[in-house]
Parts: C-alpha cells; sequence; structure tokens
C-alpha cells in the first residue's frame, strides 16, 4: 500500500463503515460495555460479524474455554440489546493461542475475515476492532497476508510505548500474534492500556447514578461490573474500575478528536520479553496517546439508554 492511502486509512473514516469486533466477551465486564457500544453506534458503525477470542485466566480453563465462553456471552450481550439480527454474524474464533510466529490458528472466525475481506478494497477498507488476544486477526493474515491492503486494525493491546514494559494481557497471552500484526504491513491503529486508556473509569456511583434500574441492557452492564468489582475489592469497599475495551470501538467515532488524541508514528516492535524496539524504517501507525473521559462517558451512556 503506497504512504499517502496508508495515512489515510490511519485517520478516523467518514460516513457508516463496515466494521467487525473481535472479543473475549466473558474475560472481564468492559467486553459487554463495548459490544453494546458496538451495536448502538449505527450512525457510524455497520456491525457485519462479531468473533469471539479466546483469552486464560481465573475466568476460564484454557484458551479454548474463555473462547466459548466469551462466544456464549456475546449473544446473552445481543439478546439484551434486541439485536436478534446480529445473531447469524457471530464466530468461534481460535481455540488456542499461535504456537509461532507463521502457523495460524484455523477458526470460524480467521475464516470468515479471509474470505469477507476479499470484498473490501484499499480504498473502501474493512475495520476490524480487536479487544483481547489478537489470534484470530494474525491468523487470517497468515491465512493469506493479501487482506492487509483491505483491512484497517484498531487493538486495544500493550502499554504506552514510555511504560517501563508492556506485560500487559492482551499482548502477553498472545505475543506471537502481536508481533505478526504489527509487523504485517496491516493499517494499525494502537489503544494503549497503562499509560493511556487506564484512565477511562467508572465508578460504583457512575454506575447507580445513570446505568443501574434504565433498562435490561443498562441494568446488566452495571450490575455485572458491580458484582465483579465487590468480589476483587471486596463488599462495601471503594472502587473505580477501567473500561478499556470501549475506546477502541469509540476511534471509529473519533472525528474531530472528540473522544481521544492521537499521532503518526513508526510501528514499533512488541519483543518477547516484555518490551519495544524501535525502528525509524518501520511502517507508519496510528498511536493514541490521550483519552477524553468525561465526553466518551457521556455518548456510551447515552447510546446504552436509548
Amino acid at each position: 500500500m503506497k504512504t499517502e492511502q496508508l495515512i489515510k486509512n490511519l485517520c478516523v473514516p467518514e460516513g457508516v463503515v463496515d466494521a467487525i469486533l473481535d472479543t473475549d466477551t466473558y474475560n472481564e465486564i468492559d467486553d459487554q460495555f463495548a459490544l453494546a457500544y458496538f451495536l448502538r453506534s449505527s450512525e457510524r458503525i455497520n456491525p457485519v460479524a462479531v468473533y469471539a477470542a479466546p483469552f486464560l485466566n481465573f475466568r476460564s480453563e484454557s484458551p479454548a474455554d474463555g473462547m466459548k465462553k466469551s462466544y456464549d456471552e456475546i449473544f446473552k450481550v445481543l439478546d439484551l440489546a434486541e439485536c436478534e439480527n446480529m445473531k447469524s454474524k457471530v464466530y468461534k474464533g481460535s481455540e488456542s493461542f499461535l504456537a509461532d510466529e507463521k502457523t495460524p490458528v484455523i477458526s470460524d472466525a480467521a475464516n470468515d475475515l479471509v474470505s469477507r475481506a476479499m470484498n473490501y478494497s484499499p480504498e473502501k477498507p474493512l475495520y476490524v476492532v480487536a479487544i483481547g488476544a489478537i489470534t484470530n486477526i494474525a491468523s487470517a493474515l497468515l491465512i493469506n497476508p493479501e487482506i492487509k491492503d483491505n483491512i484497517v486494525v484498531i487493538w486495544l493491546g500493550g502499554h504506552a510505548t514510555h511504560w517501563v514494559h508492556t506485560h500487559e494481557f492482551n499482548m502477553f497471552q498472545d505475543i506471537a500474534a502481536a508481533r505478526v500484526v504489527f509487523g504485517s504491513g496491516v493499517p494499525l491503529v494502537q489503544l494503549p492500556c497503562t499509560g493511556v486508556v487506564d484512565g477511562f473509569t467508572f465508578s460504583k456511583c457512575d454506575l447507580d447514578y445513570w446505568l443501574v434500574g434504565k433498562n435490561k441492557l443498562a441494568d446488566y452492564l452495571a450490575s455485572n461490573t458491580i458484582e465483579y468489582e465487590n468480589k476483587l475489592a471486596g463488599e462495601g469497599r471503594p472502587w473505580s474500575k477501567v473500561i478499556w475495551d470501549v475506546t477502541a470501538v469509540a476511534w471509529l467515532l473519533n472525528d474531530n478528536s472528540r473522544f481521544m488524541l492521537s499521532r503518526i508514528e513508526h510501528t514499533p516492535i512488541p519483543e518477547y520479553d516484555s518490551h519495544y524496539s524501535f525502528d525509524s524504517r518501520r511502517q507508519f501507525y496510528n498511536y493514541v496517546y490521550y483519552i477524553k473521559k468525561v465526553e466518551l462517558f457521556e455518548d456510551l451512556c447515552k447510546k446504552i439508554l436509548k
């Protein structure tokens, strides 16, 4: 792809665009907010598919179990959001992380992205919002590297480039996949976690005031978060929760920089020892460095409540 077209694709698109959400929905409580936001932002986003991503933590027994639980959770949110038409567009993703940087993990999600992306072009790309381990996307790029020119990947993963390490959940789970995507030549937008997105937080008071009891979707999102955080923090103790994944969806809505600030930089190299390497000969990408919390929170709540 020529540099001029690359830079254009790294900017927030105009009008309504086709987009996919790749999500480890059961991992925490923020993916559910992101999925709801994705579905309710029809003024800019035409959702064409949702992929379940693998994850492994205390809420899953294996990457495959995490993916399957996420798959089921996607349907739960679709029911609450009354999006029956999306149920046929949900695909199971990878059951394992990449074993190396050359071998894809074959899944329904990866295969769908490979075939779907061929219907797009550099001038009219398909947008892929990834908010978990980026295994499904890396696998699709390994299956058919040609799709890199037809898609734009927006990924919430890694930490800020100024941070002391890159040991972030989405990145360290599948560092091989991150390296594949960062080195593939695909137009890439990165929303780093610690040092950038960690400023986008909700408190129990915020949720009680804005969401609890307002509608089925709002009540589930709020109560799910409150239950999750009360278990971690301890019942009755104050807490504030980062709602990480919403920000990746918000990038597609970020006309006139209303939700975040970003800049064009050279793509860093995620290393296996949890740091970035830098090379000014690398391709350009879009690096988000600041989130406007109040503006984004207001838009998110309005869409959940509509």
